[in-house]
């Protein structure tokens, strides 16, 4: 139940079980192919999207060396753990940085976004997030995007704990570079990750005309789009098993996931309320859900007796969050059921530790929220 690494399909730990192909082969350009149209979906974008072997941490880099000079000036847009890796990224290139930093838990407002572009007309870039999953909160990308559309700056996204399970729109939301992980809603294990670029993107890349990359140098990865593969050599178990997620995630539809990751969401915030306990965000994301534990209880010993006692594994808190909150994933194989077991091992645990709890209040919530969902999917197909 933590957001990533997530539960790998079946049929994808199968392909991770067979004898490795070689990568400059047809059969490898044809799944790669697929794999790229498969994301394309997943994305929403009509434009290159390229793969590269690493965490999404290198994505990340990626899409800040290859985009803003030595000198440049990028906003980034902090708000927990994971936004602020774009600044230390950013500062890192030598890279000025205008940094507009809510407290943990809080939404970005898209008037300030606009705001600051007015005020720092050389910005090259606005570096910002779809999902911090440190606080569990969905920042509003749709109307960011039309804060920063005026501009002409690019929008860069993190959307590594957030595509795949949440509403994103990449073309439609005018995100110019949206980078993603492997290892969360695309139900794959870490080693692959993804950099959705725009055609802006592309031309501002261009002008960078030192960008101190190697293996990250997006422009070799776009070159050999056209094969299509890899410039280096990719991990091609990897590949292979994305393919497969792939399929399962396009047959759906990626609309229809993110309506079932949304009915997850929404079942485990009303569990979480009716046990008593307070959400983190203030804007929740649909992928994950973070949650203050009570004041006096024992969290890390909580997050252990849950997992012994159970097994279902929980996330704890990151940062100032620490040892303050916990994190419940509902993405990639999780089901209903799964979010129930989950709830309902929290009750118990929770009213082990002597924390005042109505056994069953947080199963009925969040079953409430099932049986309304089902009935609206009945009444829908009935017409």
């Amino acid at each position: 139940m933590t957001p990533g690494p997530t539960q790998v399909p079946e049929r994808a730990l199968a392909r991770l079980g067979q004898q490795v192909i070689h990568h400059r082969t047809e059969e490898f350009r044809s799944l790669f192919a697929e794999v790229l149209e498969g994301l394309k979906h997943v994305f929403q974008t009509r434009h290159d999207v390229v793969v590269l072997t690493s965490s999404g941490t290198g994505a990340m880099e990626a899409a800040v060396a290859n985009v803003v000079p030595r000198g440049g000036k990028a906003i980034v847009l902090e708000s927990g753990k994971f936004s602020e890796r774009w600044r230390l990224i950013c500062e890192r290139f030598g890279i000025e940085v205008v940094r507009y930093e809510v407290p943990w838990g809080e939404p970005f407002d898209p008037a300030e976004v606009a705001r600051l572009l007015d005020v720092h007309r050389d910005a090259v870039a606005v570096y910002t997030t779809l999902s911090e999953s440190s606080t569990g909160v969905g920042h509003d990308i749709e109307a960011i995007g039309r804060a920063v559309g005026p501009s002409g700056k690019l929008l860069v996204v993190d959307a590594i704990s957030g595509a795949g399970v949440m509403e994103c729109r990449t073309d439609a939301w005018g995100i110019d570079l949206l980078v993603v992980g492997s290892q969360k809603a695309l139900m794959i294990p870490p080693g692959l990750a993804f950099v959705a670029v725009s055609p802006a993107a592309w031309r501002q890349i261009e002008s960078v005309a030192q960008r101190p990359v190697f293996y990250f140098d997006l422009l070799a990865y776009r070159k050999s789009l056209a094969a299509p593969e890899p410039p280096y050599t990719p991990a091609i178990s990897l590949v292979r098993a994305l393919a497969e997620t792939l399929r399962t995630i396009c047959s759906e539809g990626i609309e229809q996931v993110w309506v079932r990751a949304r009915t997850l969401a929404r079942a485990t915030r009303a569990a979480i309320e009716a046990l008593g306990l307070q959400l983190v965000a203030k804007r929740p994301a649909d992928g994950l859900t973070a949650v203050y534990f009570p004041p006096g209880l024992d969290g890390p010993k909580f997050l252990r007796r849950v997992e012994s006692r159970f097994g279902v594994k929980l996330a704890g808190g990151q940062g100032p969050l620490k040892g303050r909150a916990f994190r419940i994933a509902h993405m990639g194989l999780l089901d209903e059921l799964d979010i129930v077991s989950a709830i309902a091992a929290i009750e118990l645990v929770l009213h082990e530790m002597g924390y005042p709890v109505t056994l069953g209040a947080g199963v009925a919530a969040a079953s409430r929220v099932f049986a309304d969902s089902s009935h609206d999917s009945v009444s829908s197909s009935r017409g």
